[in-house]
């Protein structure tokens, strides 16, 4: 078993803000695992506001004993042994997992959806993701979402409702709506909600702080669109905390430490009466399809990663009608270019 790794600027398309953060690339660490003529790959993107960076995923990568990976994988003990090395550092430890689930399915020749229990004629649609800009930009970038059934648009400016508007002027498909905790005054929240539900917004992520526990709930209580926690939610100790908090959970591998973890929230999520949404962050087609390899589990999906970089190192993945299509290529079937 040997273990490489390398760093990697993914470049976006366009200046990418959310509330209270903008960047035009994301730092990277890919990783290779290799086993018996196999290679698994993985992938952190370390986007640069949950603190991780080059520097930390490479300390972490150095500590690992890649002798304790042995084939057939008990993923069980390998998640708590990732889980012990260090607090924190979920992207790099999601690499690792991705990694060895790719791997374990090349050496099976099993592809991961398979490997996780999916099935591929359930896969919703993805969105296609519009950051802040300015109406006239956001408009432009609208009409980039060829092929996609679902626009995703990141709110939480004083402009919410001319970025709305904007993008009804070129589409009438359905909207997701990203707030990223950028509204704080509930009863202003709640009069927005009702507006874009009359727009056509069919799920609203974090609208306020992930700490005014209260304020989300009675924004869940009244709304007539789900509310979906995500900067709330990272990992699974954290499902049972949105029962009555939000209608639904948003899960990202790079938050929860890879498919084994998104998978156990999956399964609780159902248990808790919870809505699934399954996103990403900035990531190349590898991370992306492991996503994809779980999202048939999920109500909806919000991974369009690659679709929004310039510089992806891999083959796009099967795409079609707004949708990833699933393969029978073992591991997560990813193509080298």
């Amino acid at each position: 078993m040997k273990l490489s790794y390398r760093p990697f600027d993914l470049l976006l398309k366009h200046s990418f803000t959310i509330s209270g953060h903008s960047r035009v690339s994301t730092p990277l660490m890919l990783v290779e695992i290799e086993h018996e003529g196999f290679t698994g790959y993985g992938e952190a993107s370390m986007v640069p506001y949950l603190g991780e960076s080059i520097q930390s995923a490479t300390a972490y990568l150095d500590k690992i004993d890649i002798t304790k990976f042995k084939h057939p994988f008990n993923f069980p003990e390998i998640h708590q042994y990732l889980d012990s090395v260090s607090i924190g550092n979920t992207a790099i430890k999601a690499a690792v997992d991705i990694a060895l689930h790719d791997l374990h399915g090349k050496l099976t020749n099993t592809p991961c959806w398979q490997l996780v229990k999916s099935n591929p004629v359930l896969m919703p649609p993805t969105s296609f993701t519009i950051g802040i800009d300015t109406p006239v930009t956001m408009r432009e970038k609208a009409t980039e979402a060829t092929g996609f059934e679902v626009i995703k648009v990141k709110l939480g400016s004083p402009d919410d409702k001319l970025a709305i508007s904007a993008i009804r002027s070129v589409t009438d498909v359905p909207l997701y709506v990203d707030v990223n905790q950028g509204w704080t005054d509930r009863a202003e929240a709640i009069e927005m909600i009702w507006w874009l539900f009359e727009q056509g917004v069919v799920l609203i992520e974090q609208p306020m702080p992930k700490h005014d526990v209260e304020g989300n709930a009675w924004l869940t209580a009244q709304s007539p669109i789900p509310i979906i926690g995500d900067e709330a939610v990272q990992r699974l100790t954290d499902v049972e905390t949105a029962i009555d908090v939000y209608h639904g959970i948003n899960i990202k591998l790079m938050k929860c430490t890879g498919m084994f973890e998104a998978k156990q929230m999956i399964d609780k999520a159902r248990e808790c009466g919870l809505k699934i949404l399954i996103g990403c962050m900035s990531e190349t087609s590898c991370a992306t399809l492991a996503a994809a390899a779980l999202a048939p589990q999920c109500d909806w999906a919000d991974i369009d990663g690659p679709f929004l970089t310039t510089n992806n190192p891999f083959a796009m993945p099967p795409f079609y009608n707004g949708k990833y299509i699933l393969g029978d290529d073992a591991g997560l079937g990813l193509k080298i270019i």
